[in-house]
């Protein structure tokens, strides 16, 4: 059976073969108009004409035959599309399933049971129908035939969710999920709100609808500027009757609430900004013109940036532009949490159903399907993976088809995997119609190095624009008092109200709610933290108890969250919220809650005596547990810093170890180092020990995948990892660990170019593995590697051969396949030896294993030991063509390493005069790396650019560094060509001289390729 999907995605899937089949946009819109009116003909003129409204009649209909035939083929013969010269029309067949035709029948089934009094009927097709409702008809396809077409189908299946309500017979969960799905469907619909709250509050919900209650005032607030209507409010009384934690009236100016059911007072209306909101809206049409950026609003706290972007969102939302909100937290969480929110949003969620299954997959890393999470924490083999993840999630961004505004709050607190996520994206995005719109704290202590530098980066690209918010003048600062409280300021209290506020709007307002008829001198507002505590003070106990508690988490939270952890019943901390939600000290976050400043957080937290922060955490924590059993990864990090501030550092150990590996599974290295690190600052302190000993070596096992992936092979901090790693397996007499350490040690000091060092350690490593084990393969590459380079060319092959042959599918610690990789090396060996027609062989062999294996990182290090071994063949065709798939694939995957290997042999076949650059700027980034393996052959292929190039005197100072660099480094199996190139700058003796010792260490090797060379030198000179 074919299954056509159009509600949420766009795809055919084939039963039989389990293949997806991925129509032409114009072929399954065709699809969708036709389903929809099934059973009736419609003129092939008409559709030409809706669908290509720009061309001809007669390219219309050319445009209409072409889909047509592509249609055909998608749907394999089935009889379902009748064509007749004239007309086309839909019929449902048993062969072809389209889930818009069973939403429409599932639907119709479930109107009749309902006219019938069939109440079980009733539940049972609607539910049927609005499971087969994804999301929009035709996602990321905006013709206008469709805006109509999706708008009935959205309130049919409102009208379905309603029926379910009505009938549900007693099963309030099957109701509640129906209410749930409507208020998405119709935001903006008070009806479906008050159907939500009065089903949550039968299930016994009070806290879902009190929650409920305040999404509903807060999406009409902020997208219609109005309160809920008397009857919704009336219902929220209702449900606030009785409750005995509420005061009986709250009463003050902007911000405090009045008894129970009243709305909040209007938010107050931007003041002062406008041009800083004409800019931001400027920024905005040039993204929506085709020239994506990003736009970061900084100053310092209380200023008012949050403010000020949200106004640019609710104007960007009044345009149909799809805006996505997220924010930053102080307190660390998951990697990438950010993207994973605007993931969430309901239209982006519907794009992603239209990218290719691999693209999804990447995306439900992050954002877990029904299948839940795929990730793995394999982070230094899977390392080449990352950018294809960051590619994925951006792509699911920029498939929304329509403007895309991302709103993301708290910059200053972003995890590093973001800020680079951000920068992937808006150089992906080309002519999207993007921005991504930050606030940026820049008063904040101990900002990170890290997003600085990220901020440089930005602007040399020409993605940022900064636009520092500064405080309110005299007469605005007034103008906002004014509107605050209704009345009009003296030019006495305006002065003294800008120098007592300092002009900050956060600080206005808190000066007017603590002096509301302006009789009394504003408050001084130069200790913000006082006057905040002072505004959590006039709260309830029960309410300031609740806000040390949320202030606690760190984070937004649920209403579920704080009741767990509460002492308080749930009645007494559903009352609190909405208290602390009416006086705007909170604010309502889709499911969760979040205070509407952090200052305010700040100040609850400040509030709270240091022995009860210890059992406030701990009580979180134990929460968290509760509410996440089974599946706490998602909130590992918070678990672990929450068991760290209530002094339960064993437990806090376990969460970070555990968030290390969930983030390594993301790729996120730098979140798992970080979190690694944390890890292992607890076991310091832990008493000496072998129970210390096994949890420190597992903490420095795990850190050195992402250290490597983070900081590559060379970097002294992972060296010093891996150094005290085999410490402490050596003390434990832990032999599997100590094998591990030592070839792990292999890679650092190989790629620094300490030969010899790491042929000892690779040889140590080989006598300790165990026969049978999986480190066998791995222990043999690394032996062969370094004795290649030390000049023990044959002994070196035969390591790789057997490396090759333990194991094919298991990947060294380099994140390669032994495999392909002892292959591609081998074929130095080969050639070095005199084998040319075996070193060919070898290299291609190679590549096309690593081309079956679909890893394009061993793809990549194929290429590159195959591009060596044509530039010592001189087969510049071949190396040309190697070179420029070796430098797509480390353009395309970001890999640093071979990247630079790539444009050193690039500069070296270059006919335009841009070698000596490409090849200079490889070496500099090989040698900033710490990379000395392999540098007397770079060298020697600069020198040999700066040769041709007529700059003689440096070929000649270029070639004696490598000369020295090689024996520094005992790395040696290119020294006899680099003695052999230097020959060419002596004359007389001293060119003999350097020819004798070329053809020694040649022979000295065994490499019979290099001796030829030398040989052939030596002759002509001594003739």
């Amino acid at each position: 059976m074919l299954r056509v999907a159009l509600l949420g995605e766009q795809a055919v899937t084939d039963d039989r073969t389990g293949s997806v089949r991925r129509p032409s946009a114009r072929a399954i819109a065709l699809v969708a108009f036709l389903a929809g009116r099934a059973g009736v003909p419609q003129p092939r003129q008409r559709i030409a004409g809706l669908f290509w409204p720009d061309s001809a009649d007669g390219q219309a209909l050319t445009n209409l035959r072409r889909e047509l035939h592509h249609l055909r083929q998608v749907l394999d013969g089935d009889p379902a599309l009748v064509i007749t010269p004239r007309d086309l029309c839909w019929q449902d067949t048993p062969g072809c399933r389209v889930d818009l035709r069973v939403f429409a029948a599932e639907g119709a089934a479930a109107q009749a049971a309902a006219q019938a009094g069939d109440s079980a009927a009733v539940v049972a097709h609607a539910t049927r129908a609005i499971a087969e409702y994804r999301g929009d008809l035709l996602p990321g396809i905006y013709d206008e035939w469709l805006a109509e077409a999706r708008s009935d189908l959205e309130r049919q299946c409102a009208d379905l969710c309603d029926l379910i309500c009505a009938a549900h017979h007693g099963d309030l969960a099957v109701a509640v999920d129906a209410a749930r799905r409507r208020v998405r469907l119709q935001p903006l619909e008070e009806t479906g709100y008050r159907t939500l709250m009065r089903l949550q509050a039968e299930l016994g919900d009070r806290a879902g609808a009190v929650s409920t209650y305040h999404r509903c005032a807060s999406v009409l607030e902020r997208e219609l500027g109005v309160q809920p209507d008397p009857a919704t409010r009336q219902a929220f009384r209702q449900l606030m009757d009785g409750e005995a934690a509420r005061p009986p009236g709250l009463t003050g100016p902007a911000g405090d609430a009045g008894p129970p059911g009243r709305s909040r007072p209007a938010l107050a209306r931007l003041t002062g900004r406008a041009g800083d909101l004409r800019r931001l809206l400027e920024l905005w049409q040039q993204a929506a013109a085709g020239q994506p950026g990003l736009a970061v609003v900084r100053g310092s706290a209380g200023v008012g940036k949050t403010r000020l972007v949200a106004e640019v969102a609710a104007l960007a939302r009044q345009r149909g532009v799809l805006v996505a909100s997220t924010q930053c937290f102080g307190t660390p969480g998951l990697a990438l949490a950010p993207v994973a929110d605007w993931l969430r949003t309901p239209a982006i969620q519907a794009a992603v159903g239209t990218l290719d299954p691999a693209w999804q997959a990447e995306v439900r890393r992050l954002v877990p399907g029904p299948g839940g999470r795929g990730a793995s924490s394999r982070a230094l083999v899977d390392a080449w993976q990352r950018h294809r993840f960051f590619e994925g999630l951006a792509r699911a961004l920029l498939a929304v088809g329509q403007p895309l505004l991302l709103v993301l709050d708290n910059l200053q607190w972003s995890d590093t995997e973001t800020l680079e996520f951000l920068s992937l994206c808006l150089g992906l995005a080309g002519a999207s119609p993007l921005m991504v719109a930050a606030t940026l704290r820049d008063d904040y202590p101990g900002t990170d190095p890290a997003l600085a530098e990220w901020l440089l980066q930005m602007r040399a690209a020409g993605l940022l624009t900064e636009l520092p918010l500064g405080p309110l003048e005299t007469a605005d600062t007034a103008a906002l008092a004014r509107a605050l409280s209704g009345r009009r300021l003296t030019a006495a209290q305006a002065s003294l109200l800008q120098v007592t506020t300092g002009g900050f709007p956060l600080y206005i307002i808190e000066a007017l709610r603590s002096n509301a008829d302006l009789s009394a001198d504003p408050p001084d507002i130069a200790d913000v933290a006082a006057v905040l505590r002072k505004r959590l003070d006039q709260a309830t106990p029960a309410a300031r108890d609740i806000a040390g508690l949320a202030a606690a988490a760190g984070t937004s939270f649920s209403l579920d969250l704080l009741t767990e952890a509460s002492d308080h019943d749930a009645d007494v901390v559903v009352g609190a919220v909405d208290e602390l939600w009416h006086r705007r000290i909170m604010r309502e976050l889709e499911d969760d809650y979040d205070f509407t400043h952090d200052l305010l957080r700040e100040a609850a937290y400040s509030g709270v005596s240091p022995p009860r922060r210890w059992l406030l955490h701990r009580r979180l924590a134990q929460s968290l547990e509760l509410l996440h059993a089974g599946r706490t990864d998602a909130v590992a990090a918070r678990l672990a810093e929450q068991y760290a501030r209530a002094g339960r550092p064993g437990r806090a150990l376990d969460y970070y170890r555990r968030a290390a590996d969930v983030a390594a599974g993301m790729l996120a290295h730098a979140d798992a180092v970080r979190l690694h690190r944390q890890a292992l600052a607890i076991v310091a302190k832990m008493p000496p020990g072998r129970d210390t000993d096994r949890r420190e070596l597992a903490i420095l096992q795990a850190l050195a995948a992402p250290l490597n992936a983070r900081l590559g092979y060379a970097s002294a901090e992972l060296q010093d990892v891996l150094e005290r790693a085999l410490t402490l397996a050596e003390r434990l007499g832990a032999a599997e660990a100590k094998v591990a350490g030592l070839l792990a040690l292999w890679t650092s000091r190989f790629v620094q170019g300490r030969t010899a060092d790491s042929y000892q350690t690779a040889a140590a490593a080989r006598s300790l593995v165990e026969p049978g084990s999986e480190l066998a393969g791995p222990a043999h590459f690394a032996v062969g590697g370094s004795a290649i380079s030390l000049g023990r060319l044959a002994e070196g092959l035969r390591e790789l051969q057997a490396a090759a042959a333990l194991s094919t599918t298991a990947s060294l610690q380099v994140g390669t396949r032994p495999d392909v990789h002892g292959l591609a090396w081998s074929a130095h060996a080969h050639w070095l030896l005199g084998r040319d027609d075996q070193a060919v062989t070898a290299a291609g062999q190679a590549i096309e294993l690593a081309r079956a294996s679909d890893h394009p990182y061993s793809l990549t290090v194929a290429l590159a030991y195959g591009a060596i071994t044509q530039h010592m063949r001189r087969d510049l065709p071949a190396l040309r063509a190697a070179v420029a798939e070796l430098s797509e694939l480390c353009g395309r995957y970001q890999f640093a390493y071979y990247r630079e290997w790539a444009l050193v042999l690039a500069g070296w076949c270059a006919a335009d005069g841009t070698g000596a650059e490409l090849a200079r700027r490889g070496i500099a980034n090989l040698r900033h790396g710490g990379a000395a393996a392999r540098m007397p052959y770079w060298l020697s292929l600069q020198a040999d650019i700066a040769w041709r190039d007529g700059q003689r005197d440096l070929a000649r100072a270029t070639l004696d560094a490598a000369i020295a660099a090689s024996r520094a480094c005992d790395d040696v199996w290119w020294l006899p060509e680099v003695l052999r190139m230097r020959a060419a700058h002596e004359d007389g003796p001293a060119a003999v001289a350097r020819l004798r010792a070329a053809v020694a260490a040649a022979a000295g090797q065994g490499a019979t390729g290099l001796l030829r060379r030398c040989q052939a030198d030596l002759d002509q000179a001594t003739r």
